[in-house]
Order: structure tokens, then sequence, then C-alpha cells
């Protein structure tokens, strides 16, 4: 995978919560170039984002001038939209829920590649 410094984040998040994540990934070395808020209407609407309105954040996000395309929420219904993404972008497309579980599976030793769930999981 190429050297990820520049990225744009998508968020299901209210404002503070946008902040929060802007922050953490500021401070892990990140240069942050935008955050792009879904506004769910509410945290259970959350899981009830429509691909299509996934899919055209991520697209409009997924500019040249970042290495990568992360999106936070971990209700978001995403994993299968971000995989797909990389291709359309050429990018990485890092969904929270895919990093999280390819990092568990890691740290019990657990090296499985999966396919279909994006670069993550189906290389590294």
């Amino acid at each position: 995978m190429q050297w990820i410094t520049r990225i744009r984040l998508v968020t299901p998040n209210m404002p503070v919560g946008d902040g929060q994540a802007r922050r953490f990934f500021g401070d892990s070395g990140f240069a942050v170039v935008c955050v792009k808020r879904l506004r769910c209407r509410g945290p259970v609407l959350i899981a009830h984002a429509p691909g299509p309105e996934l899919r055209d954040a991520i697209i409009e996000v997924g500019g040249p001038e970042v290495d990568a395309v992360v999106i936070v929420g971990t209700d978001l219904p995403v994993v299968r939209v971000a995989a797909s993404a990389e291709f359309w972008l050429s990018k990485p497309v890092i969904a929270l829920n895919t990093a999280t579980y390819w990092s568990a599976l890691r740290q019990c030793g657990i090296d499985d590649k999966m396919q279909g769930f994006g670069r993550l999981l189906a290389d590294f």
C-alpha cells in the first residue's frame, strides 16, 4: 500500500464528533484535508444510511489531492461500498469497521486474507 499522509474523512457524527476524529488523525500524523459529514438525523439512523448517499460522499472526497479516504462511524453500513470505491478512486478507502476487524485478527495471530472487503483484508 502506498504511503498515506493526506486523508479526507467521511463521518456520520455531529460536529463535536467530527472534531474529535479530525484531532485523532491529526495527532496520529495525518494531514486531514477535510471532513465530509453525512448529516444523519440521529444515532439510530446511522445504520440506515443509504448506499447511494455513502457512495456519493466517498466520490466527493476522493480527489487527487489526498492519498486515502477514511470512513469513521462504526454503525455505518459502508464496508462493501468502501471496498468498491477503491476501484473507482484507485486509492485506499478504509472503513473503520474493516480496519478494526483486520487489526483484531492480526493481534490474535490470524493472518488470513479475505476478498471482497477491500485491499486491507485482501492484501495485508
